[in-house]
């Protein structure tokens, strides 16, 4: 998966925000004949193109604190 981000970057200056009714109606129809699963997938992987990160490799930062016993 990496390799695959890698070759993707997004291009945030040349973002455009649009609604459905200016889209063009083949694309909402695509979507919409595709399962819930497909679309949280299809929206998962642009979200870690647009960020830059992957998810096998990326993990939460771990910390440990010293604590003295009595």
């Amino acid at each position: 998966m990496s390799n695959l981000l890698s070759q993707f970057q997004f291009d945030k200056s040349h973002l455009s925000v649009g609604d459905f009714k200016s889209t063009d109606n083949d694309d909402k129809e695509y979507w919409l004949s595709k399962s819930f699963q497909e679309r949280l997938e299809a929206i998962e992987y642009l979200r870690q193109i647009m960020f830059g990160y992957d998810p096998d490799t990326e993990r939460l930062q771990r910390f440990f604190e010293v604590v003295k016993s009595k």
